[in-house]
């Protein structure tokens, strides 16, 4: 049998094991990214095909997010209890199988279900890169492991479109949903050869499910509360039930996190200011790329007549670009003020949405990538310097719930950033049953008003 402790693995392969299970945690990360982000060009084609509006097809972006945003606090007790690798293996087993099963679904529901339950595997897989690069790395080469691991994650959403709109132009749509089920049964066994076991084990302790099943009810009464507000005729009641049921959850979830001894949050973390900071600052983070991500394959199909392929290959450049740019935004985050290297990006960014909120039905295919370009190039100097800023200044045995916790922000943030891009959408201008130019616009100068004013919190961190 080998040995899979750290010394066994450096025996085996020297310095370069570290390097080896970055690659893996990678693949698991990019599967869900992957997942996440190439339904975005078939949502059109599933419109169509079963005759579903925009405001219900949204729930195979947000009920995935949702999902994962729930599952991912879940890892550090499984981190706990099973470790890296025998957690990530499972997760991206069942993930595989799940693909598989959603991709012959034959109505919204089934689809939707499937969707869920992707998500719910994703949010399990999604913490574990972040926590192993501060477990393996020394502090000073933390931001370089961020940015290399970075950079493989974000080829995902680079050929996800790109790979998505071939799938559905040459094949169907049905075919998206297959495409992560490979990348992930390599992940398995990467996982079985590469991840470490842990050095130990905490005593075992409970896990906090009521705490998982009040912050799920909390999401989704919250979530299908947005989705209502689209068709408020005769659902004025049912708004403001499931609005009220939505606060009474979160009430009793926070109640529960501050009274049980193994929290899902761990509430302490967030009252060091850093940390606290840096999760407002992820929350933006995840609504700049979950609600642009959703949003520009979506826009360039129904408002400017893009084929999929196209609003694929409209990614494409912008992917390539924040690929290169997280090696070196990686670098300046082990030496430079994270809030600087934050607020840049944001900047960036919420130019890059205003840019689109100001386009028109004749820019060229060209204008539209650049500007593509130029929030991606924003999005890459966040995240590096987000992780590092929020986790450097905790101890080894908080890492764990630390970057379950800015994970968690920052899926929360992606969550009802879809949402309200969806909702604005919605309430917006229609054509033909198809939302116009102008409800486009709204959107994505509701974007750009959020993420600028993220730079408020950002900007009170210290290094």
């Amino acid at each position: 049998m080998s040995d899979n402790t750290v010394e066994g693995l450096r025996a085996r392969y020297g310095e370069r094991w570290r390097w080896l299970a970055v690659a893996t945690v990678m693949l698991g990360t990019m599967a869900t990214v992957l997942s996440a982000t190439v339904v975005n060009v078939a949502l059109h084609d599933i419109m169509l095909e079963f005759g579903i509006r925009q405001g219900q097809v949204h729930w195979l972006a947000t009920g995935f997010i949702a999902a994962m945003t729930t599952t991912m606090l879940a890892s550090s007790w499984l981190l706990d209890h099973f470790g890296v690798r025998k957690t990530l293996a499972g997760a991206m087993f069942m993930f595989t199988v799940i693909s598989v099963a959603g991709g012959f679904a034959v109505s919204p529901d089934q689809l939707i279900a499937a969707r869920v339950a992707q998500g719910a595997m994703a949010g399990l897989m999604q913490p574990m890169g972040m926590y192993l690069v501060f477990r393996i790395f020394p502090r000073e080469k933390r931001g370089q492991a961020m940015g290399i691991y970075g950079m493989g994650v974000i080829l995902a959403p680079a050929l996800g479109p790109v790979l998505g709109g071939f799938l559905v132009d040459q094949l169907s749509w049905r075919y998206v949903m297959f495409a992560p089920a490979p990348v992930t049964l390599i992940g398995v066994f990467m996982a079985w050869r590469f991840l470490p076991l842990p050095p130990s084990r905490p005593a075992p302790y409970r896990f906090d499910l009521p705490g998982l099943v009040l912050l799920g009810a909390t999401l989704a009464l919250s979530l299908d509360t947005l989705n209502r507000l689209q068709e408020l005729s005769g659902q004025e009641s049912r708004v403001v039930i499931g609005g009220l049921l939505a606060l009474l959850a979160l009430g009793l979830f926070v109640l529960r996190e501050r009274r049980t001894p193994h929290p899902l949050v761990n509430v302490a973390l967030l009252r060091k200011p850093v940390f606290l900071y840096a999760n407002l600052g992820a929350m933006a983070l995840g609504l700049a790329l979950f609600g642009s991500t959703y949003l520009i394959p979506l826009f360039v199909q129904t408002a400017l007549g893009f084929t999929a392929t196209e609003a694929g290959l409209l990614m494409l450049p912008a992917g390539v670009v924040l690929g290169l740019t997280f090696p070196l935004a990686g670098r300046l985050a082990d030496k430079q003020s994270a809030r600087k290297l934050v607020i840049f990006g944001i900047t960036l960014f919420a130019c890059s949405a205003a840019l689109f909120a100001l386009s028109d039905l004749s820019l060229a295919f060209g204008w539209l990538a650049l500007w593509t370009i130029v929030g991606r190039i924003g999005i890459g100097f966040m995240l590096p310097a987000l992780s590092t800023g929020a986790l450097n200044p905790l101890a080894p045995e908080e890492l764990g719930a630390g970057s379950s916790t800015i994970n968690f922000t920052r899926q929360l943030g992606g969550a009802f950033g879809v949402n309200m891009v969806a909702l604005t959408i919605e309430f917006g201008e229609h054509s033909g049953g198809m939302p116009t130019i102008t409800a486009f616009h709204s959107a994505w100068w509701l974007v750009a008003v959020f993420v600028a004013v993220a730079a408020i919190p950002v900007w009170k961190m210290r290094a």
